[in-house]
């Protein structure tokens, strides 16, 4: 698998704000390649998180107030909207930066214009192994 990049979505009001904060879309995406998920939201929020730690990965229909990056004990919303989210749950933990200062997550809430291809991308696959 080559590596592909998914565009954070954004309400349209707010995008010359988070431009000139520098975490709009020119600063901002969310990128799958074979072994690494990685999350940036400009100089705001950065997360690595190994392939081999995603534990499930589906749409998120939950609500969300405001837009940025938050989050508290490892569960963190890193968004530009209220649509098109998803959930990713990590396993162990990876290492992440928010403003710079480490932390670590095991679930990420992503707002993204692709929401149903990065679902199908980055959806762990069938090993095979059975118990």
């Amino acid at each position: 698998m080559g590596e592909r990049t998914f565009a954070i979505s954004y309400d349209p009001a707010m995008v010359p704000l988070f431009a000139v904060l520098g975490v709009g879309p020119r600063f901002s995406h969310v990128t799958v390649s074979a072994g690494e998920l990685r999350v940036r939201l400009g100089w705001a929020f950065r997360a690595s998180v190994p392939r081999a730690a995603v534990r499930e990965v589906a749409p998120d229909d939950g609500r969300v107030l405001g837009r940025g990056a938050r989050g508290w004990r490892g569960r963190w919303l890193v968004n530009g909207s209220s649509q098109g989210l998803v959930r990713v749950t990590v396993d162990p933990p990876a290492p992440a930066r928010v403003a710079g200062w480490p932390v670590r997550v095991r679930e990420l809430r992503l707002s993204l214009e692709a929401p149903g291809f990065f679902v199908a991308t980055l959806r762990p696959r069938d090993t095979g192994a059975r118990p």
